[in-house]
């Protein structure tokens, strides 16, 4: 299955490379057309009753700052939301409190992807194998784009007029994504022809307690890239909740601690840490709804 997973993505690098090379814009041999993770931004949609009581626990849980709130449209038809950045040591928020019924397809897509060039950076994921959602558009920044990959994985890429300059995290999250079986390779060559990244790991019987399955197993994908970490859950789809609803994972140095902090500031604890090769997990949902999965830094 690996050799047969390596086979495709490098067809698939090949095709890539040659499609953005076609242009004045490619990036050459460097196929890494992200920049780094803490520009990886999980996309956060809560009520805007709900947008600071999210702000305020989720920096209580894991420290650093948001910055000023903006009120603004930032998709490509007419709507207004309200539009702030938290920036912590374990991963990035882009947070939105629509004000306007939330214009199709946006609130689906998981991530926003920072990109050196948004051109070949669109050109390069349909050459992997994506499909373009919503084509390049202007934002008061920048300009972003909507791609769905094999899977139904649904992220936005972003570009910003002024090139952004955040701090390094201190623990790289994982974009934690679940998957078929009948489209898991696929979504993997695909990702890692686009991002220039690789398969850390492959494991076929993961223990099924992490996935709220305890005398189970599943296989369990490990990518990386200069977009940060994916961590893919290929599964029958026989999740109780809230397995799936978490788009993002956070390792943090002290589990029980950051609970606390958590479960202080509003959060609700929806599942008591659980420990698996070594490392401990637990799942968190914070006000307005963002449930997010939070482990033990010793993996």
């Amino acid at each position: 299955m690996k050799q047969s997973i390596k086979g495709t993505v490098l067809k698939l690098l090949a095709t890539a490379v040659v499609s953005v090379g076609l242009h004045g814009a490619a990036l050459a041999d460097d196929t890494q057309i992200g920049v780094a993770p803490q520009y990886d931004t999980t996309h956060v949609y809560v009520a805007p009753k709900n947008v600071d009581a999210f702000s305020r626990s989720f920096l209580a849980t894991f420290g650093g700052k948001s910055t000023k709130q903006v009120v603004a449209t930032v998709t490509p038809t007419p709507s207004k939301t309200t539009s702030q950045l938290l920036q912590t040591p374990v991963g990035t928020v882009s947070l939105f409190g629509f004000k306007t019924p939330v214009p199709y397809p946006f609130g689906l897509e998981r991530t926003g992807y920072l990109v050196k060039d948004m051109d070949v950076a669109v050109k390069q994921a349909i050459a992997a194998g994506a499909e373009v959602v919503v084509a390049p558009f202007p934002d008061p920044i920048g300009r972003d784009a909507v791609i769905r990959w094999p899977g139904g994985v649904n992220m936005q890429l972003y570009w910003h007029t002024t090139t952004p300059h955040y701090q390094a995290l201190e623990t790289v999250p994982d974009n934690r994504v679940y998957l078929s079986s009948q489209k898991a390779d696929a979504f993997v060559a695909s990702f890692v022809a686009f991002s220039g990244g690789h398969v850390v790991s492959d494991t076929p019987n993961a223990p099924g307690v992490t996935i709220g399955r305890p005398n189970e197993t599943y296989r369990q994908i490990r990518l990386t890239s200069a977009f940060g970490n994916i961590v893919a859950f290929v599964t029958d789809g026989h999740l109780p909740y809230p397995y799936g609803r978490e788009m993002t994972g956070y390792a943090v140095p002290d589990l029980r601690q950051t609970l606390s902090k958590a479960k202080k500031s509003g959060a609700e604890i929806l599942v008591q840490p659980v420990t698996s090769n070594g490392v401990e997990t637990a799942m968190v949902k914070f006000p307005g709804g963002y449930v997010a999965e939070i482990h033990s830094t010793s993996h």
